[in-house]
């Protein structure tokens, strides 16, 4: 029998980080780069397409324009391809973007295990192979960019017991796989429903989730209520509707601009010292991912970028890199 629901301790006040007393309010964009694949189709070892990284250099281009430098967590895929390492290697030329590790199992060898949604999660897999995992993909890495990763990502936020304790003997000082406020239980994945959105210290390493917000007139009853609401039929859609409370994730990727607008602005008054935003590099071209589907899309994409940057300036919230936030935690 297949266990899952791997749920991290909830941390405790000692294991929050401690930022610089000069360190302010700060937000880093996360980029899972990663290979196209059908996102309605079953895994695939086969799915291992890399062209949508062309489009990283107009990106990058966008992004360093407003001061905000990327955190590039790429998977094996991408990291075997010359031609992808070659272009992400000109946008580390910014000095403030970075290279991290993200583990998609399905393809990344060793290929010891069954393609399927279970193992799809890779803190799910057998100790010895979740580490073989990791560590074919950080020499690879690491030959690639002359640099060994320090960030770490699970692929489809799949961390497990085993993963923290891998990462940390083998040099890794942060993680960010963990989703906050969001239960993957049901496919076989973790549950991060009682994690919230401050940094902390685990097994000697830093912990950053992805930022993700309560909205409405009901937020500060957010981390009971929302789960209770996913047993009720169209129960939270209709909280949403009726904007008495809303789950925000930060990330451009279907979460509506007004939507991420007012989740910074909560975010803010809970004063969340780090906002951990994200997006997948496949949806820098339109029909790779749901979410991206044409070149309105794409538009709309990047007019979310630019008012949610506009918004951070104005809050005092301002960008920092994956290395100085490493340096700033200590």
């Amino acid at each position: 029998m297949q266990l899952s629901g791997y749920r991290p301790a909830v941390p405790n006040d000692d294991q929050r980080v401690h930022w610089p007393s000069d360190f302010g309010r700060r937000f880093m964009v996360f980029v899972d780069t990663e290979e196209e694949f059908d996102w309605n189709a079953p895994f695939s070892r086969d799915a291992r397409q890399t062209s949508a990284v062309s489009a990283m250099p107009e990106a990058h281009a966008r992004f360093a324009a407003a001061g905000v430098p990327l955190a590039f967590m790429v998977d094996h895929p991408i990291v075997s391809d010359p031609v992808a390492v070659d272009i992400l290697r000109r946008t580390l030329e910014d000095g403030q973007s970075s290279i991290g590790a993200q583990l998609h199992p399905w393809v990344n060898p060793p290929f010891d295990e069954p393609v399927s949604p279970f193992n799809s999660f890779p803190g799910n897999l057998p100790k010895a192979l979740e580490a073989a995992k990791i560590d074919v993909l950080t020499a690879t890495i690491t030959d690639a960019f002359g640099t060994a990763p320090r960030a770490y990502r699970a692929g489809r936020y799949g961390i497990g017991s085993h993963t923290i304790g891998l990462l940390a003997e083998r040099g890794y000082r942060l993680d960010s796989s963990i989703r906050a406020r969001y239960d993957y239980s049901a496919d076989g994945g973790p549950d991060f429903t009682a994690i919230d959105n401050q940094a902390f210290r685990t097994g000697g390493l830093i912990e950053l989730p992805l930022t993700t917000v309560f909205t409405g007139h009901l937020r500060g009853q957010g981390p009971s209520l929302y789960p209770l609401l996913g047993r009720v039929p169209r129960g939270r859609g209709l909280m949403a509707r009726s904007g008495l409370l809303a789950r925000v994730a930060l990330t451009p990727e279907q979460m509506p601009l007004s939507d991420a607008l007012e989740a910074v602005r909560v975010a803010v008054d809970d004063d969340v010292a780090i906002l951990s935003f994200s997006f997948h590099s496949p949806s820098l071209v339109p029909g790779h991912t749901p979410y991206v589907r044409d070149s309105a899309d794409l538009a709309a994409f990047y007019r979310w970028w630019d008012a949610v940057f506009a918004l951070l300036d104005r809050l005092g919230v301002h960008p920092i890199g994956l290395d100085a936030l490493i340096a700033a935690a200590g």
